[in-house]
């Protein structure tokens, strides 16, 4: 059991690697173009709290955000493919 958990354990954290490798290397040869990085425009919402639990939500609009070309979050920034899926973004 321990084996396998070791080897989950180093299974991912080479993907990861590989990942961040992978996005490096889009981010280098693009010499600021931002081939690691892009943008999706996503829709915010604003989260207001009421009495009794409950909340009140007031559309604020649409916004870009940036986000890496990756399969995992780099740069401080959600994967691309994560963000297209999740286009709302709601701030308490």
């Amino acid at each position: 059991m321990v084996r396998a958990v070791v080897g989950l354990v180093v299974m991912l954290a080479g993907i990861y690697l590989g990942d961040w490798a992978v996005w490096r290397g889009r981010v280098a040869v693009s010499h600021g173009g931002g081939g690691g990085m892009g943008k999706v425009a996503v829709s915010r919402v604003v989260v207001a709290p009421l009495k009794g639990n409950k909340e009140e939500y007031y559309p604020d609009g649409t916004a870009e955000v940036d986000c890496s070309r990756s399969l995992f979050r780099q740069a401080g920034s959600g994967a691309c493919w994560w963000v297209e899926r999740h286009r709302v973004v709601y701030e308490r």
